[in-house]
């Protein structure tokens, strides 16, 4: 069995789609996605009807991220929230204004069953974006920080490389995880668009949202996959551009 963990998808159905195939993926591997559903392009919740029905019949795990959270409290409570509108939120909720009443509520249903974090039993930790309790996540105090923070990528982007894990130095959350895969925060951010790796953080946000494609990593080997950059699928639209 592989695991494959999956980053930000930010509405791209079609990017999705590609990638999955170019991974030529099975009911016999686990597929781990890291959050961020929707908020980007335009299909939105052509992208959570395909995951429900994904779910059926593959394994997977859906970690909640922050775009999921915001589109789940609009949905709940009708709120308006300009600055989500400002960050993908309105094509979302122009996607949301087409679909009928049921839909909507099992599309609820797969926001609130959404998991802070996953851990394996290699000690291998899979969350949105990140967190701060140095004895680890069973100790955050609050649950926001899963997928909010951006602290723990700028740590390990920022941590002298010859420290090793015993030194006393060395960042006391990190110790805990023999790895850590996230997204939440762009890579194209430091000029990159493949997943890359600092100390035991792994981030798989390959900027889908923007100009990057979508990645799909197996945990083990570190084979990449990726699909043509997602605004390409897009043409009429700007995401998050």
């Amino acid at each position: 069995m592989r695991v494959l963990a999956i980053g930000d998808i930010h509405s791209g159905l079609k990017a999705l789609e590609q990638v999955l195939a170019k991974a030529e993926v099975t009911t016999e591997d686990q597929l781990i996605f890291l959050g961020d559903y929707v908020d980007g392009w335009s299909q939105a919740t052509e992208t959570i009807n395909y995951l429900i029905g994904l779910k059926k019949t593959h394994n997977c795990i859906f970690i909640r991220g922050n775009h999921d959270e915001l589109c789940k409290s609009w949905l709940t409570e009708g709120k308006d929230n300009p600055t989500w509108y400002q960050h993908g939120g309105e094509a979302t909720a122009n996607s949301y204004a087409k679909l009928d009443k049921r839909s909507k509520e099992l599309h609820i249903d797969f926001f609130n069953t959404l998991e802070d974090y996953h851990l394996d039993e290699d000690k291998r930790l899979f969350l949105h974006a990140g967190f701060t309790n140095l004895k680890g996540v069973d100790f955050e105090y609050f649950s926001k920080t899963f997928y909010w923070d951006r602290t723990l990528w700028e740590l390990v982007l920022s941590l002298n490389p010859n420290l090793t894990p015993d030194h006393e130095y060395y960042p006391q959350r990190l110790i805990h995880y023999s790895e850590i895969f996230i997204g939440h925060t762009p890579v194209t951010r430091i000029g990159k668009t493949t997943p890359q790796n600092a100390a035991n953080v792994w981030n798989v946000d390959t900027g889908a949202a923007f100009k990057g494609p979508l990645s799909v990593i197996d945990i083990e080997t570190k084979q990449v996959w990726q699909s043509d950059p997602v605004y390409t699928f897009y043409p009429d639209e700007k995401g998050r551009n």
